[in-house]
């Protein structure tokens, strides 16, 4: 059962890795930058301060961190050394074709579980729990999809690593939604 998984992931990471083109290249790498995001950053700041004011929003960002950070450590602090799976861009990983990457990036040796993919659909899960609104839940997820697509496109991850990546940060969001709903009802409880 787990070689027809890693067969099939295989598969699919050649087709998606094979789809490239010059320009595609140049967008893919400038997704997976963390530059790239930050007027996004602050757009959805303006959005988090207008919802809840200044006072809440100071309560929003420490728990974001917070989340960022179990997220962050559970993909490349334990599971990608527990598990030891070689990035598809690495000679050890030993694919029998070429992979296709872009400006000589591969990252560590280890690829599941995508850090990338874990910590954008941690912010997708918190932000779509704490906005509740169709149109930004749909943005969110969207720019995490686009960004773990982009890791397997670059070559530095199978799309099982963005798929394992991606229910890391959505668990590390529920864990911190909770965690802000208790802390929000204790200091805030007539909102």
């Amino acid at each position: 059962m787990i070689e027809t998984l890693i067969h099939w992931d295989t598969e699919l990471f050649q087709l998606i890795n094979g789809w490239n083109t010059p320009w595609a290249d140049q967008f893919m790498y400038l997704v997976s930058t963390v530059w790239f995001w930050i007027p996004f950053y602050a757009v959805l700041l303006v959005f988090i301060v207008k919802k809840v004011g200044w006072k809440s929003t100071a309560l929003v960002l420490p728990v974001v961190a917070l989340m960022i950070t179990i997220s962050d450590q559970t993909a490349s602090g334990f599971l990608k050394p527990a598990v030891k799976r070689y990035r598809p861009c690495k000679i050890e990983a030993g694919l029998d074709f070429e992979v296709h990457t872009v400006n000589g990036k591969c990252g560590r040796n280890y690829g599941f579980v995508s850090s990338h993919a874990a910590n954008f659909f941690a912010l997708a899960t918190f932000f779509s729990l704490f906005f509740r609104r169709r149109a930004l839940t749909f943005t969110f997820l969207s720019i995490a999809t686009l960004v773990a697509y982009s890791r397997v496109y670059l070559g530095v991850h199978y799309p099982g690593d963005v798929i394992g990546g991606g229910l890391v940060g959505a668990t590390a969001a529920l864990l911190a939604w909770q965690i802000y709903r208790s802390l929000d009802q204790r200091f805030w409880p007539a909102r």
